[in-house]
């Protein structure tokens, strides 16, 4: 939906003619690739302006390496709120000058009740007077009333209508089949269908590792990433599949919101999602932009026939099943 873009250029277009030292802008958000990916969009469009730096910081990194490259302080920090505030609570940097406080899929930060005290206590370390700014696709009318804790007088921008939160040039399906038939059903579906980039999203991490080792073993350019892996693999993973170096990624919900591919075209739900909102982010990683893209969901059991459900229901989408042939032209 272009959220990153909007604050990005927002919070440059208002830092502009500002010449300072310190940290005046602080963007938190809820995974280490997504802080690493609005890095990147920090440093695509700060181009043409050189005095002002941004930088990313975030867990499984070496704090010594932080405090390191925070030495000559950027204006614009980005990070998880874990680490962020680790920073603070050992004077590694100070936000005395904050003017402009961004959270990225704020939903999923103030969801968890760990990620919300650390932002809490963070924004306790800024200013009184800066300028909040919160970004999320989907929100609850709890978490909006949170999110309004945080601000004076907000203005609030949303879509009313649920049926617009769908992608246009998104072919959606599914396939009714056994638990033990996805293995043999992906495997044909990948050898048939005509893909770019593909993200498979699955329920645990050892599920996961499974099936890429299968899809390995069946000489699928697969690889796959989880929480739980070390940071150095998982930012290496992001970059490997960011830059095409791989077709194939298998993924739990780490890769379900904000990160960006632009080649993805292909996506499926090999395990269902446990709400619909989820299958919404988790299906908009391709046919982003008004681009063509394709998802298959597997339903195997009356959960994932009720999720199906709630998913037609609140976005208006027929989700039929899959049909023997797709005419590739739809999708890519």
């Amino acid at each position: 939906m272009g959220k990153t873009a909007v604050f990005v250029l927002s919070v440059l277009h208002l830092m502009e003619k500002e010449e300072t030292k310190h940290i005046t802008a602080l963007v938190l958000t809820h995974t280490r690739e997504l802080a690493y990916q609005i890095l990147e969009e920090f440093n695509r469009f700060t181009k043409y302006l050189p005095h002002i730096k941004a930088k990313v910081v975030y867990g499984g990194v070496p704090v010594v390496h932080d405090k390191k490259e925070l030495g000559d302080p950027p204006q614009i920090l980005i990070g998880t709120p874990g680490r962020v505030l680790h920073l603070v609570n050992e004077g590694i940097v100070s936000f005395k000058y904050v003017k402009h406080f961004i959270l990225d899929e704020c939903d999923q930060m103030l969801e968890q009740l760990d990620m919300r005290n650390d932002v809490q206590k963070i924004f306790k370390n800024t200013p009184h007077n800066k300028q909040v700014m919160m970004y999320s696709a989907t929100l609850s009318d709890d978490i909006r009333g949170v999110c309004k804790r945080f601000m004076h007088n907000p203005q609030e921008v949303y879509i009313n209508d649920q049926a617009k939160l769908t992608l246009d040039g998104l072919q959606q399906y599914y396939v009714n089949l056994s638990e033990t038939q996805k293995n043999r059903k992906l495997v044909n579906l990948l050898d048939t269908l005509e893909f770019n980039q593909v993200v498979i999203f699955v329920s645990t991490v050892d599920r996961a590792k499974a099936l890429n080792a299968l899809l390995e073993s069946e000489k699928f350019p697969s690889i796959c990433t989880y929480g739980r892996m070390d940071q150095d693999q998982r930012i290496e993973k992001y970059k490997t599949f960011k830059k095409f170096g791989s077709r194939i990624m298998v993924a739990t919900n780490l890769f379900g919101r904000g990160v960006d591919f632009e080649r993805v075209n292909v996506v499926f739900n090999y395990d269902m999602p446990n709400d619909e909102d989820t299958y919404l982010h988790r299906v908009g990683r391709a046919g982003r932009f008004g681009t063509k893209g394709l998802a298959i969901s597997f339903v195997s059991s009356e959960d994932d026939r009720l999720i199906m459900e709630k998913v037609r229901a609140k976005f208006v989408v027929k989700l039929p099943e899959l049909p023997d042939s797709l005419d590739a032209s739809t999708y890519s």
